[in-house]
């Protein structure tokens, strides 16, 4: 049986939320994924340079098994979206996982669907997550019954790989992180505000607003 997974996309998103998840989660034997939006057609990331192309509108695919909402500052306007929201909150009541990637946690809580629910979003913005009615906590992968969250960005990796253990087994989601040689060792320990030196936190965090 098919796996229907829904990735929202839309103008402004971090290409990486998506693309990341998109990885992982279209080598599972069974998934059939799409990229959706309000309105199908080429969305920009937020650097405007790559364009990502939803072929299906959100009214098409109103009951996933998987939906997951991506981060970035495009995704802002998003919060105040009834149509979105709706959606969201419908495929939210018949899904096997409802999940998300950094901010795209933001557009989970402003459609009700974490309220008083575990969640994590990218570290500069857990006590926004709070004021959505979340419990937030600052770890880079939280479940919480069919709700996944991913922290920032590349968590979406680590996000999607839980999720592939969930829906296929822990041995396909192994599989698969072999297939994609993921296996950090990153140059710097700087990946997290507790690692980081405060002027950089600081930095980032102004940057992030």
């Amino acid at each position: 049986m098919s796996v229907r997974i829904a990735i929202l996309i839309f103008d402004g998103l971090t290409a990486l939320d998506a693309i990341g998840p998109y990885e992982v989660l279209s080598r599972l034997p069974e998934a059939e994924l799409s990229f959706v939006a309000k309105e199908p057609g080429l969305k920009r990331t937020d650097t405007g340079a790559l364009g990502i192309s939803a072929d299906l509108a959100i009214t098409e695919i109103p009951d996933p098994e998987v939906v997951l909402v991506p981060g970035g500052e495009g995704n802002r306007p998003l919060l105040g979206d009834d149509e979105v929201l709706a959606w969201l909150r419908i495929a939210h009541e018949s899904s096997t996982w409802t999940t998300s990637v950094c901010t795209g946690a933001l557009v989970l809580g402003a459609a009700g669907i974490l309220g008083g629910k575990r969640a994590t979003t990218h570290w500069a913005y857990l006590g926004r997550l709070r004021e959505l009615g979340a419990e937030p906590v600052a770890e880079r992968v939280v479940e919480d019954g069919k709700i996944i969250t991913g922290a920032g960005v590349s968590a979406g990796i680590d996000m999607a790989l839980t999720l592939a253990a969930r829906i296929s087994g822990e041995k396909v989601a192994e599989a698969i992180q072999l297939g994609i040689e993921y296996d950090p060792a990153p140059p710097f320990d700087t990946g997290s505000p507790q690692k980081a030196p405060s002027e950089l936190v600081e930095l980032i965090r102004s940057q992030e607003g």
